[in-house]
């Protein structure tokens, strides 16, 4: 029975993410914010409101394992699955923007300052406050940046759509009420599943979870792909990643302070910055093709078969 309610959770979170994005938009557009505070906001933000439900309610149960295992297993299937696929699929990228010279230092630094974090082996609710503030940087960064790069990541046909109020904050109240409720069904069976198998929340966080709740990212990565836009997977991918750690690992930690074993969980911990190492090097030398993707494959690769051994 804890299987179907997982997946039946997962689902509703899924789906409840996917109703936020969409209402979400509408109004902005109906308010005429631009396309590319729409894309910055909800594209990276929004995809990232599975991982924050899942985290928020594992702390608040006092799960700190599988909250934070959620953040690590989101981000190394984030770059290592969503964007292995994209290159992969993708017969030609060449983005104008300079990804190594403006966005490198988002894939890195919040990994620095999560590992400078855990040293202690908590992410207290001042770790979390100080991620939060690095929200308000990446978001600052944004709006002094560009205003072109993220357009192709909205779907422009919304824009279109005659604005309904009632509709939208029905739809609106609807994905939020998936998306929490399904986070707490996810975390009360996924737990229930670790037992069964005699296996620990770390386990269920950083693979089950994390898989399930990247999702979101992938769709949006695919459609971006499907409209000729591939290269604007990456800037979601790195924005989510950056909202995957600020915001979900701070909101998480405000709730309750989460401990971390840096040492029981290494192999995981050099996975995820084994992707963000190699997502540089992509960028670096332009590697948006099949090599790139097999990098990002083979780690995955080592990721999985290591959770299910």
């Amino acid at each position: 029975m804890d299987f179907i309610i997982f997946l039946t959770a997962m689902s509703a979170l899924i789906y409840g993410a996917d109703f936020i994005i969409k209402e979400s938009e509408r109004i902005a557009l109906h308010f005429k914010i631009s396309h590319f505070v729409i894309g910055a906001t909800l594209v990276a933000f929004g995809t990232s409101l599975p991982e924050m439900a899942a985290s928020m309610m594992a702390s608040s149960a006092g799960k700190s394992d599988m909250a934070v295992a959620n953040v690590i297993g989101s981000v190394i299937f984030n770059i290592a699955l969503v964007l292995g696929i994209v290159f992969f699929i993708t017969k030609k990228m060449n983005p104008t923007r300079n990804l190594f010279a403006k966005d490198s230092a988002w894939v890195i630094v919040p990994v620095i300052i999560f590992f400078i974090m855990a040293q202690d082996g908590v992410i207290s609710r001042v770790d979390g406050a100080l991620y939060l503030l690095l929200m308000v940087s990446y978001i600052f960064f944004l709006f002094t940046d560009s205003k072109e790069d993220l357009e192709a990541e909205i779907d422009d046909s919304l824009a279109k759509e005659k604005f309904n109020w009632s509709k939208s904050v029905i739809l609106l109240g609807i994905g939020f009420v998936l998306t929490i409720g399904g986070a707490s069904f996810v975390i009360d069976s996924g737990t229930n599943i670790a037992r069964i198998f005699g296996v620990s929340e770390w386990l269920i966080g950083i693979f089950l979870i994390s898989l399930g709740t990247s999702l979101p990212e992938l769709v949006v990565s695919l459609v971006a792909v499907k409209k000729g836009h591939a290269e604007m997977s990456i800037g979601n991918i790195i924005g989510s990643n950056v909202a995957n750690f600020s915001m979900v690992l701070g909101a998480a930690s405000l709730i309750n302070p989460l401990t971390v074993d840096l040492v029981a969980t290494k192999f995981d911990m050099l996975i995820m910055v084994g992707v963000s190492v190699t997502l540089l090097f992509i960028l670096a030398n332009k590697l948006y093709n099949k090599a790139g993707a097999i990098f990002l494959l083979m780690i995955l690769a080592l990721f999985v078969q290591n959770a299910i051994v």
